[in-house]
């Protein structure tokens, strides 16, 4: 018997938002299993039975829970120590690579989502063991779990109808199931975020009068905040805290509890989060660390949260600072912060706990405006991705700040972060490079020398801003809470000081900025409002003698010329000038060309200053101009980004993944013998060089392949064969699944790009064939958890319209299971 799998134990969540266990059964589990199928009405055993009611029996039930884990498993879905719903498949004895799956859900828990979601689990476990194609016969008048399979977005086949119905569902992850994966979690992680968010009822554990302690503190935030829901304080020593009425524990409380902010001493966590399931509270936030031990802090925070989902709640923390949720008329400050920032556009997570205290006060002193605060500390439950769901939809964010410190599952974040970009911005401070990987050699495919290049393909791929710095972020941030993004590079700069104007047209090409050319129309309009002393050309200075009028003409002028996208404004501050008759005209002007993006260095002013904040939108102003630019670099590329078509990850034509499954089976973990190599090749439309597929004798080499990332999973490497690739390290990277506007971009992004387009002399080569490899390999990687490497070294790239050719390959395939945990796409946090 297979040892038991505890990577398939799974937190999970429903439609209505409550979350629960998936993991597969033990034989300590006959009772529950047993108690399951009692509770069950006599209609859900007839459709699970096929026919007759037939009361399940103890043997019967023990062979739900005697089971290899390999060609029979049973996953249970748990809620608390209740089993609420199992799946079963057995292997086919003369079909291995099918199974016959069954599956049943407890009346009450019908209509969830709770049988999809056990498919999804299922097909994933399924896969990994070989399994390509579950059978499943459901009775005709079992409509709910036939939709179930038709809604799944796995192949399905039906069999000619009758009254028990036949189905054969293919459990390749294909993009409709993921998609479909994606839009349930959506809706039931937004659901179970709820009591997080809009609770109507606090009680704070650990309260006490010490108003140094972290507890009141967060008692007085929650009351002073203008929480309009009940609150409650938890200590066994008081009657009354801060005014607040207090039980001695959290099962005293009178009436429901929907979010508990736990703010004990470690060794007391544990046993406060079960008193919180007992009472039914929705979710917990423990700003207490997990465990006494620094050390043992991370699992005892897997242990939390663990508990915590088993039991219907979702967990905050541990080991963080809470959140905040402002809006215009009440206030959840759930948070010992001293500091809270005004209402406003941003959300913003953060995986540092002592940071947070620091970010809130720099975005007050900012004027930038908060709608959620959360400091995630340990992440041992709500993660980023959680947060990502709840800002994707929520109207009242704007834009989105994530502070990373770790990545849970980089690929679920990359597919999540990317639909919320194509709505808002989502503006990254990730950490820096990770020990170099090392190259690839003679024997094996280019590398990225690091996750951090890794990472910036997720990111690029995502439409991600990656910020270097706190500062950075805000920067951007503050740009982009206030002012639109640009419709294009081309930005004008407008000054009182000649020296500083020249810096910020330095800064804005270095930025990835164009310096506009406004038209002659606009440089006589500015002279004659201005005066002989503005001369023409950008940056437009106009002198230490320039008034209010002088900048509020100029502005028009420029703002006004087509071919100028944004602006950058610096006032100087000379001593005979009306600094506040300067901010209305420039609050005035900027107000009538509402799509324009508008950036300043007032003053040497930080933020937002009263000055320049109009009836509407208000002019963020910078310390020093650079960093406009540096904001306005970041803006103009996010809404390039958003601007171009999405893309689409589609099948390519040709491919044969069921033959590609069965031959990576019969051959199993290790280095295939070049006939296999080029068999799998060929199962992909990717056919190695022959007499059969002669290669063209012009053209360009490249080289393309794939590495397992430690962090990241499966990664695509594209550059020129040769001295491009080995010697300069002129190397693309992607994230699969790789869509067609992905693989282009890939492409064109290698500095020896003009190699390839035509251009130095050199005639061009067939892009869309490259193109449509780069897509192949990227199937070939989602269709295969088993390839750990692959290595096209030479891949001939004729003229246009010629095709392209590989000439040398070789891969590296190993157990899927032990690679399971980065190549996972559609299941955990």
């Amino acid at each position: 018997m297979t040892s038991y799998p505890a990577d398939l134990e799974r937190p999970a969540l429903i439609e209505d938002g409550r979350s629960l266990l998936v993991r597969p059964s033990r034989p300590q589990d006959v009772d529950r299993v047993l108690d399951f199928f009692g509770r069950l009405s006599r209609r859900t055993i007839s459709v699970r039975m096929l026919g007759p009611v037939v009361p399940m029996g103890a043997a019967a039930t023990r062979r739900l829970v005697d089971i290899d884990y390999h060609d029979r498993l049973v996953l249970l879905a748990l809620l608390g120590d209740a089993v609420i719903g199992v799946a079963e498949y057995s292997r086919l004895p003369n079909r291995p690579d099918r199974a016959e799956v069954a599956f049943t859900v407890q009346d009450d828990f019908q209509g969830k989502g709770l049988g999809g979601l056990l498919l999804e689990h299922m097909a994933a476990a399924g896969r990994e063991r070989g399994i390509a194609v579950f059978e499943a016969d459901v009775l005709a008048e079992n409509e709910p779990m036939l939709r179930v399979f038709r809604g799944s977005g796995y192949r399905t086949e039906f069999g000619p109808a009758a009254s028990i119905q036949h189905v054969d569902i293919a459990v390749d992850p294909r993009a409709q199931v993921i998609a479909r994966s994606d839009r349930r979690e959506h809706l039931s992680t937004r659901s179970s975020l709820h009591p997080l968010f809009a609770p109507a009822s606090v009680a704070v554990i650990g309260a006490n009068r010490d108003r140094h302690g972290v507890g009141n503190a967060i008692l007085r935030n929650l009351r002073d905040g203008g929480f309009d829901g009940a609150l409650y304080a938890v200590n066994p020593h008081a009657g009354q805290i801060e005014s607040v009425p207090c039980f001695g524990t959290i099962g005293q409380v009178p009436g429901p509890v929907d979010l508990a902010v736990i703010a004990v001493p470690a060794r007391a966590v544990s046993g406060v989060l079960e008193e919180c399931a007992a009472k039914g509270v929705g979710a917990a936030i423990a700003v207490s660390a997990g465990h006494p031990r620094l050390e043992d802090s991370e699992s005892a925070g897997r242990r939390l949260a663990h508990y915590a989902r088993n039991h219907g709640m979702r967990l905050v923390g541990p080991n963080c600072m809470g959140l905040l949720r402002l809006k215009a008329d009440a206030h959840l400050v759930a948070t010992f912060s001293p500091t809270v920032p005004g209402p406003g556009r941003v959300s913003m997570a953060s995986q540092s706990g002592p940071l947070g205290l620091a970010v809130l006060d720099h975005a007050r002193r900012l004027g930038l405006g908060f709608r959620d605060f959360v400091s995630l500390g340990d992440s041992a439950d709500v993660s980023s991705n959680d947060l990502l769901h709840l800002w994707e939809a929520d109207s009242a964010t704007g834009v989105v700040l994530l502070h990373l410190e770790r990545f849970g599952n980089p690929r679920k974040f990359a597919r999540i972060a990317r639909r919320v970009s194509a709505r808002k911005p989502v503006i990254a401070v990730a950490p820096g490079p990770a020990p170099a990987s090392g190259h690839g050699g003679p024997g094996g495919p280019a590398r990225p020398s690091d996750s951090d290049a890794a990472m910036s393909a997720l990111f690029a791929q995502a439409g991600l801003i990656r910020a270097r710095t706190m500062q950075e972020m805000f920067d951007t941030a503050l740009l982009l809470a206030n002012q639109p993004e640009p419709a294009g590079r081309r930005v004008a700069v407008l000054t009182n000081a000649g020296g500083p104007g020249t810096l910020t047209a330095a800064a804005c090409r270095a930025a990835g900025l164009l310096l506009a050319e406004p038209g002659a129309a606009t440089y006589r309009e500015i002279g004659s409002a201005v005066g002989p002393w503005a001369a023409e050309g950008n940056p437009v200075d106009l002198t230490p003698m320039a008034t209010a009028a002088h900048y509020r003409s100029a502005m028009t002028a420029l703002l006004a010329d087509a071919a100028v996208d944004a602006l950058i404004v610096l006032f100087m501050p000379p001593l005979v000038r009306d600094a506040e008759a300067v901010a209305e005209a420039l609050v005035q002007a900027g107000a009538r060309f509402p799509d324009k993006t508008v950036a300043a260095s007032f003053l040497s002013m930080d933020g937002v200053p009263d000055l320049l904040r109009g009836a509407g939108r208000a002019i963020p102003s910078y310390l020093f101009p650079e960093s406009a630019a540096v904001a306005l670099g970041h803006a103009a590329a996010y809404g390039a980004w958003r601007a171009q078509a999405a893309g689409v990850v589609a099948e390519p034509a040709g491919v044969d993944r069921a033959l590609a499954r069965e031959l990576v089976e019969r051959h199993g973990p290790g280095r295939p013998d070049p006939d296999l190599t080029a068999e799998l090749l060929g199962c992909f439309g990717l056919r190695l060089a022959g007499a059969a597929h002669r290669p063209s004798p012009e053209g360009q080499d490249v080289t393309i392949g794939v590495v397992t990332d430690a962090t990241f999973g499966p990664v695509v490497t594209f550059g020129l064969a040769g001295e491009y690739a080995e010697l300069l390290g002129d190397l693309a990277f992607r994230i699969t699944p790789i869509s067609d506007r992905d693989a282009r971009e890939m492409i064109g992004s290698v500095r020896a790009y003009d190699l390839l387009a035509g251009r130095r002399g050199r005639p061009p080569v067939d892009i869309d064939a490259l193109v449509d490899v780069v897509l192949r390999v990227s199937a070939m990687v989602e269709a295969l958890p088993e390839l750990a490497e692959l290595d096209v070294r030479r891949l001939r790239v004729g003229p246009p319209g010629s095709g392209a050719v590989p000439l040398e390959a070789t891969l590296l395939l190993a157990d899927p299971i032990a690679v399971r945990v980065p190549i996972e796409s559609t299941l955990g946090n």
